[in-house]
């Protein structure tokens, strides 16, 4: 599947998940009636997109689908790796290598450094990605913020950086991200806390999640929820660094910072995947 197809497929997902909100028990064939496709052509985008019948990806599009999987699929988090050294980890088949940038390097608000940038079609629609020489550092989502919005957003974060336009430098990172098979690398750029919290979620295995709290914990700061909540909305690798994995304790959703229908999209897309034959 080509990633225009998977950017397409997302779009038909997120007008579905907007009707089974507004109508919860649509059939197949009323589901598909509604967004004008034949049953046959709903489910077959829906099968090539996540692996699973759209009558069984309607379960983990439901707005309870964070409560069961915080009751299922909660995990406890270890951070093995301290802040400014390099670590590694999987995403499904996607081995993914990061470096963390030295707090004084931050602190200049990215001076000196080179970011490259381009749009992509994603599975989750149009991202922005924006990467330095030693790994991918900004991943945006542009389906819910627009365009505009979403580049504002990432160049906000290192206003003194120098940014260039270069997509294709990029693409072998981005097209091991989206792919999720092969190996790309992160160049973590952020103040030493938040630092911390994104090393926490790169340790949430894929189809699972935690919570704020746990996070907190994980960091040796257990009072820090709130904290940690700000800096898992200021991630700026989404998909990558897996904030959306993160809920309230009560399993509720809280934030994400582009857009909360994407965050249950990917919750749902990766839960498919993960129970899939």
């Amino acid at each position: 599947m080509s990633d225009m197809e998977a950017g397409y497929h997302y779009q038909v997902m997120r007008r579905a998940l907007d009707l089974i909100d507004a109508e919860p028990g649509l059939s197949l064939a009323d589901l598909a009636a509604r967004m004008d496709m034949s049953p046959s052509h709903f489910q077959r985008l829906f099968s090539q997109w996540v692996g699973v019948s759209p009558k069984r990806y309607q379960q983990y599009l439901t707005l309870d689908h964070a409560k069961t999987l915080l009751q299922q699929n909660m995990t406890t988090l270890q951070v093995s790796h301290s802040v400014g050294l390099s670590g590694n980890g999987r995403l499904h088949d996607l081995f993914i290598r990061w470096e963390a940038m030295s707090p004084g390097d931050y602190a200049r608000a990215g001076d000196g450094v080179t970011v490259y940038w381009g749009w992509y079609d994603s599975p989750f629609d149009l991202a922005l990605v924006m990467g330095t020489d030693k790994g991918l550092c900004g991943l945006a989502f542009a389906a819910e913020t627009g365009t505009e919005a979403a580049m504002q957003d990432m160049v906000s974060r290192w206003p003194k950086a120098n940014f260039v336009e270069d997509p294709m430098r990029l693409k072998p990172w981005v097209d091991a991200a989206f792919a999720q098979k092969g190996e790309t690398q992160l160049h973590m750029i952020g103040a030493p806390f938040q630092i911390k919290v994104w090393e926490a979620l790169l340790q949430i295995p894929s189809g699972q999640v935690t919570t704020y709290s746990e996070i907190a914990h994980a960091i040796g700061n257990p009072k820090a929820v709130r904290a940690v909540g700000t800096a898992v909305g200021r991630n700026p690798v989404s998909w990558l660094i897996p904030c959306h994995r993160a809920l309230r304790k009560s399993g509720g959703l809280g934030g994400y910072h582009w857009g909360l229908p994407i965050k249950r999209a990917m919750l749902a897309f990766e839960t498919a995947r993960a129970e899939a034959p």
